[in-house]
């Protein structure tokens, strides 16, 4: 696993009610057992500590964030684009 990847399994460990060893890229976030005042508190962590804003529309998005990979790819796609861009999506 990459920075990235490190560092987004660190941040949901950090806001899990049972942090676990074993979350892999190909883990399903459902299966993280997060609920949802933790997993807005994910969002603003990882924007935070990248430096990026994740647009979220559950309606259209819920694929960008179905297993940790999907997290991971979002935000690297996000970064790619840099600060300005990452917010543009609405």
């Amino acid at each position: 696993m990459d920075e990235v990847g490190t560092k987004i399994v660190e941040i949901l460990k950090k806001h899990m009610k049972e942090p676990r060893d074993d979350i892999s890229l190909s883990t399903p976030l459902t299966d993280l057992k997060i609920e949802s005042l933790d997993l807005a508190m994910i969002v603003f962590d990882i924007e935070d500590t990248f430096g990026i804003e994740i647009p979220y529309n559950a309606n259209e998005d819920v694929e960008d964030f179905k297993t940790v990979g999907s997290v991971v790819d979002r935000v690297k796609e996000l970064m790619a684009k840099g600060p300005a861009a990452a917010g543009a999506k609405a």
